[in-house]
């Protein structure tokens, strides 16, 4: 049979290439900022869109979907169309796909600092954007399914499988995870509450990583670093099990991120049990993508693409060994809500993401340019600096949550704790804040040397915008190979593994989340527990968009030292009308959830507009706008009957006269505030009342039956 001519397309991998070099850039540098903020907290310039709370969730956002995701899509696209023998199907996608996701990380640059924000990790974007997300996110799964019908190599080759399940599994996690319904166009309340909200979000959180900064990230390990070493992968069989018991078992391990909160005990020790059985598939690919290198460690000491490559998978494999270690409820006691966890999170971010993509990017631009590498000494450079940042971002963090958890335990021979003022756990900590600084800004600065490379690079050559290549095509009467495995039959047919794919992460979203949606039994309800008044949910909203959930938990957990700390420990029943939850997953500042009456208004009120005020040695930033800002409450009605329509019980007659009720608390505090503080200036319809007004309400409800 007669070969076909066709052309492999490579703008789209390199216009995704170069969004990814300065996506990267710019959120990494929001990172370096909001990791000085905590240094000098004069930093947050008294401006509201420069706040840590606003940043941080900015350079998440930035690190994850800009950075990581431009390179999956720059990975995929230049792989797929090779291991297909066939063109990227659809020009129209590709150029929607690229300009839609780049107009995407635009919105997200824009409307976070601004305060918009749904409060909820890895998923703060609002629910227009959300949609978009999920326009372009179908978009570019057409494309690809398209292409992977149209293909010229009958058996997909097992990068691809990741990808699929990549697109299946983000999709769903995306969906059901930003279910809402909007107050406003910049304005919306998740569909879940409370416990209910948090084990949905974890479920999303813990999956984001799974099958976003992970899967896929695989894939492109299957195709690159073979592709690199000249050697075929370690063992077909092993990747086999990779796959399907890595997306089996990763769906359900989301609630190991709840621990000892009010969770209930079952989805607790689920999640537990299937983290520590994640060891396994894990630590299989990073063995077969190491051992794919058997008899390449020459090259590997000359090859800079290479030594990225063996560092990105070993830091894959410490993560997956952390990671379901920390899932041990005797360990995640002494780490949860520590600076461990960001330790923990940016091994796999910086060292297997960022230094998987380091090496694609050296090893793909060359062959794009039709040239060689400018200067392989830079990139051996770019190689040992980055190393060394890994080094001093992450061992710092591991000492200062080994501190934090230590100094947060410590009891006096009486009883009493030696650390009562929380404030005394964060001063012991900021040195470790800055060297972590440090090791940010060596990887910054190792990103800049790989930015003149690449650019040297590109200059001495000439872009080949279509690669010519042959294959036979596809005969439509196919003979079984005598003694074939048994896996090939499903590597024939990409509908039937997106399928499968989708039935076996199915399986442990629905056993998990369903229950805890529809058994009431787990969430009992506390008959005292009332709704929040329209001036609090008001105060609710401006905490969500100052981002302060970023460093205050609202969960007092079982342990002795918290109860002696904050008080009675949460009860699921409370956040029944939490619409988000807002559980928090680090303490940068003290637990918030039993603050209410803990201190008069007017501690409040100086604490907001001078933290040090209050606080001496406080790295929290001030908030001298909400003293001047009136409180918008032109969609206030309009929250209330959301909230009843996600089943808040308000009267109808406490939605019509809202100002009336809102007025007279406002009023109140106002007064009081007046009383306590000599020539205040503080008017009623400030948006510090608000605030003031639900971080009063925190925790009360429960008081009279302690």
């Amino acid at each position: 049979m007669n070969t076909e001519t066709f052309y492999y397309d490579n703008r789209w991998a390199k216009n995704f290439l170069i969004a990814t070099m300065v996506w990267g850039l710019i959120a990494l540098l929001i990172g370096l900022t909001a990791a000085l903020q905590l240094v000098f907290p004069e930093l947050n310039a008294n401006t509201s869109w420069l706040t840590f709370g606003r940043l941080r969730a900015l350079h998440t956002n930035g690190a994850i979907f800009a950075f990581v995701g431009n390179s999956i899509f720059a990975g995929v696209y230049y792989s797929l169309q090779r291991l297909l023998k066939t063109r990227i199907a659809s020009d129209a996608l590709s150029k929607f796909h690229f300009w839609g996701w780049q107009l995407i990380i635009l919105s997200a640059v824009i409307t976070l600092p601004m305060g918009l924000t749904s409060s909820k990790e890895y998923a703060e974007l609002e629910w227009p954007i959300d949609i978009a997300i999920a326009i372009v996110w179908v978009a570019f799964g057409v494309n690809m399914f398209w292409t992977i019908l149209k293909r010229r190599e009958r058996h997909l080759y097992v990068a691809i499988w990741f990808f699929i399940a990549t697109f299946v599994t983000v999709a769903l996690l995306h969906i059901v995870n930003n279910l809402a319904i909007p107050v406003s166009f910049t304005k919306s309340y998740p569909v879940f509450a409370g416990v209910q909200d948090a084990l949905v979000q974890w479920w999303y959180g813990h999956n984001a990583v799974a099958f976003f900064l992970t899967t896929p990230v695989l894939g492109l390990m299957y195709y690159f670093v073979p592709k690199a070493a000249n050697r075929p992968v370690y063992s077909y069989r092993l990747s086999i099990v990779h796959f399907w018991a890595l997306i089996f078992l990763y769906i359900w391990a989301g609630p190991h991120h709840l621990l000892y909160t009010a969770l209930p005990e079952w989805a607790q020790s689920l999640g537990t049990v299937f983290s520590i059985m994640l060891i396994f598939p894990s630590w299989g690919g990073m063995l077969n993508g190491l051992l794919t290198l058997r008899g390449a460690w020459d090259k590997v000491r000359e090859s800079a693409v290479l030594k990225f490559f063996v560092v990105a998978i070993t830091c894959y494999g410490m993560a997956t060994l952390e990671g379901p270690l920390l899932s041990l409820k005797s360990i995640n006691a002494i780490a949860h809500y520590t600076d461990w966890i960001p330790a923990h999170v940016h091994i796999g971010t910086l060292g297997w993401n960022g230094f998987m993509i380091f090496g694609m990017i050296y090893w793909l631009l060359p062959r794009m340019y039709n040239t060689s590498l400018f200067s392989q000494k830079m990139a051996n450079t770019h190689f040992w600096i980055g190393t060394v940042g890994i080094i001093f971002w992450a061992l710092p963090m591991y000492v200062a949550g080994f501190t934090q958890s230590l100094m947060w335990k410590e009891f006096n021979p009486d009883g009493t704790l030696v650390y009562a003022n929380f404030l005394e756990t964060v001063t012991q900590i900021v040195p470790m804040y800055a060297l972590r600084a440090v090791g940010g800004s060596l990887y910054i600065i190792g990103m800049l040397v790989m930015g003149v490379n690449v650019f040297r690079t590109i200059k001495s050559g000439n872009f080949i915008k279509e690669e010519e290549d042959s294959a036979m095509p596809l005969t439509k009467v196919f003979k079984k190979a005598k003694g074939e495995y048994w896996h090939r039959w499903i590597e024939r047919r990409p509908v039937q593994l997106m399928v499968w794919s989708l039935v076996v992460v199915l399986l442990g979203g629905i056993l998990e989340i369903v229950p805890t949606l529809m058994v009431k039994s787990n969430i009992p309800t506390i008959a005292s527990v009332k709704p929040y008044t329209v001036l609090e949910l008001e105060g609710r909203d401006i905490y969500i968009r100052e981002g302060c959930n970023a460093c205050h938990s609202q969960m007092v957990r079982p342990f002795r030292s918290e109860t002696a700390r904050y008080g009675e420990y949460s009860k699921a029943g409370e956040f029944v009308y939490d619409h988000p939850f807002l559980w928090g997953s680090k303490r940068t500042g003290p637990d918030l959830h039993r603050v209410g009456g803990k201190y008069s208004h007017s501690w409040h009120y100086n604490h907001m507009l001078d933290p040090q005020s209050m606080s001496p040695g406080s790295i929290m930033p001030r908030y001298p706008w909400l003293f001047g800002n009136p409180l918008n409450t032109i969609h206030s009605q309009e929250k209330l009957n959301v909230m009843v329509k996600l089943g808040v019980p308000y009267s109808q007659d406490y939605i019509d006269n809202w100002e009336h009720y809102m007025d007279l608390q406002a009023q109140a505090i106002t007064d009081d505030l007046r009383e306590q503080i000599e020539e205040v200036d503080v008017e009623k319809s400030d948006e510090i009342v608000a605030l003031i007004a639900y971080l009063q309400r925190l925790g009360i409800d429960i008081k009279a039956e302690n």
